[in-house]
Order: structure tokens, then sequence, then C-alpha cells
């Protein structure tokens, strides 16, 4: 296999395309490290970028299935892991079927951080550690009435635990991003609370962030299309008022979960747009 920053040298990365290539060899190293990757195992990586990363879990796990678009880094990567214990996927990873996968290692391309962390979170896996963008790691974290608090912090949080590790600067990828970045661990876990419409929860959690400044009585009542319910404002009389009276920040993962409950059962035969 060809040296470790081989491939940097054949092409550059291109910011057009959201490629910022780690390569500080300790932090590539600390990642891997945490991850904890045995021999029996099979990881997902999201981004090949040059494949700094992608060599050293190859080192560790029993399989490397990683994900790149770029088409000259695809032929590059090929060429550099043939023989090897990594298979090179060619595609848009939200477009792309994941294979199984027991833990998933990633710089993340940041433009996609939200809608690829909700695809990995619909599979079964042990373990993610994961590149973002320093802000949305913190939102990723945030609790109930914390600044960073959103929308995102409890769609995450219902499907997992969420850490930061550290913090990674602009020198360490090549070219340096604007941001400061973050390495986020990510364990599946079922959620603490129960819920008996997912899409209903995760739409009535929409619609309050959409409007986050209004009490959510008129959230609910102005995102009432999001989670496909009619006739709200005469619905929101039937709901707790001291929740009414909240905005969407300061209301908890627990209480979203148990409004969501309550509209499920008032609307049990009238909803439209929505499946179980």
């Amino acid at each position: 296999m060809p040296a470790f920053t081989a491939l940097t040298a054949f092409i550059a990365p291109d910011k057009r395309k959201d490629q910022h290539f780690l390569i500080d060899l300790n932090i590539l190293k600390k990642i891997v490290a945490i991850a904890d990757i045995h021999k029996d195992e099979d990881v997902l990586e999201i981004g090949t970028g040059p494949g700094n990363l992608t060599e050293l879990l190859a080192q560790k796990a029993r399989h490397v299935y990683t994900i790149e678009m770029d088409p000259a880094l695809v032929a590059l990567l090929e060429e550099k892991f043939k023989g090897s214990n990594v298979t090179i996927i060619k595609g848009n990873a939200l477009k792309v079927e994941f294979p199984r996968f027991d833990k998933v290692v990633a710089n993340l391309p940041y433009s996609i951080s939200s809608d690829v962390t909700f695809k990995l979170l619909k599979n079964n896996f042990k373990l993610g550690i994961l590149m973002y963008q320093r802000e949305f790691a913190q939102r990723m974290i945030a609790r109930v009435g914390e600044p960073d608090y959103s929308r995102l912090s409890v769609d995450v949080q219902h499907f997992a635990d969420v850490e930061i590790l550290m913090k990674v600067p602009p020198q360490a990828f090549s070219p340096p991003p604007e941001v400061e970045s973050a390495v986020v661990r990510v364990t599946p876990r079922p959620a603490a609370y129960s819920v008996k419409d997912r899409a209903l929860f995760m739409a009535l959690v929409t619609a309050a962030f959409t409007q986050r400044r209004k009490r959510l009585r008129n959230a609910l009542v102005n995102g009432a299309h999001i989670m496909g319910i009619h006739g709200m404002k005469a619905l929101v009389s039937r709901l707790p008022p001291d929740l009414m009276d909240k905005r969407a920040e300061e209301v908890s993962p627990e209480e979203y979960a148990a409004l969501a409950d309550r509209l499920y059962e008032l609307t049990a035969h009238e909803r439209s747009g929505l499946s179980k």
C-alpha cells in the first residue's frame, strides 16, 4: 500500500465539492483509537478523500466500506486499496445503500451533516465517531433551555447518546475550513420515552422549531400542515395549557413525546399525510 499521504500529491481538494482533507496524523490516530475497532468488526466511512483515515481503519477492522463520490478520487483510491480489506463505494452517501456495518467513523462532508446523520441513525450499529462543524456538534448535544437547543438536539437525542470528544482546529485540514470542527461520539440506544407515532413526533418537533420564537400554540397552528393535521386551532385548546404557553426551546423531548401522543389520540381518525 502506498505511503500514508501519497494521494494528496496527485489530487488537490476542491472547496466547491466540500472537500477538506484531514491530514493531521495525530488527530487521525486519536479518532481511530477512540473508535476501539476490533478485528471482527466492519466499519463504514463516509467521505473517503485521499484515504488517510481509511488506511488507519483498515489496519484495525475486518473490513472497511468507504463512500466517495468524486470520480477522480475513486480511481486513485481503487488503485491504492487494490487487494486490501477496503471496498470503495462510488456515489452520493445520501443516495447509495449502506452496507451492514458495526461502527461508522468519518470526517463527514459538512454540507450533508444533518441528512447523512439521520440516514445513519436508521441503521443498526454499535458506535459512531463522526467529525462535524463545531457549531453543528454543539446543537446535537444541547439540552432543553440551552441556547443551542434545537430540532436537531431533540431528533438526534431521540435515537442516540451524543458527546463531543474533542475540538479540531482548521489547521488539521487541507485546505483549512473557515470553521472549527469537533469529533462526536454517537451511541445508538432506545429513547428514554415512548411515542405512539414517531413520524408525528418528528413532525411536531419540526413544526415547533420552524417558528421557535412563537408560543407553542401559535407555532403548532401555523405548522399544522407539517404534521398533516386539520383543525389545529380547535385542537390547541385541548392540549396542556402550560405547554402551549412555552416556546420550542423550553420544551423537553419527553414533553414533545407526550404532546405528540395526545395529538395522536385526538386525531386518530383525521390525520393525513403521515404514516405510523
